[in-house]
């Protein structure tokens, strides 16, 4: 499922159009990039966590010259599905 069809989905699901549709999937998204960006997690009970994951610098190697080559640390965003989530997927 692409953003546009999300859109579609979150309107006929809500009963939005879809402009208003729209507008509330940008909010959300911006909502967690801005938290994320802050170090902080956001929370949904029963569908998951988004966090910031650090990771360390390290050495690394490039496969096309076999020259080892410093990787800065950096952070990632992660996502870990909630109890309700998991269980939904595996009925």
């Amino acid at each position: 499922m692409n953003k546009a069809e999300m859109i579609a989905a979150i309107a006929q699901e809500a009963e939005f159009s879809k402009k208003d549709a729209e507008k509330a999937l940008t909010a959300f998204m911006e909502i967690v990039t801005k938290e994320l960006q802050k170090g902080e997690k956001v929370s949904l009970v029963g569908f998951g966590t988004f966090e910031v994951s650090k990771r360390a610098a390290r050495e690394g190697r490039n496969p096309a010259t076999n020259k080892t080559i410093k990787i800065p640390a950096s952070k990632a965003p992660k996502f870990k599905a909630g109890k309700a989530l998991k269980e939904a997927v595996n009925k």
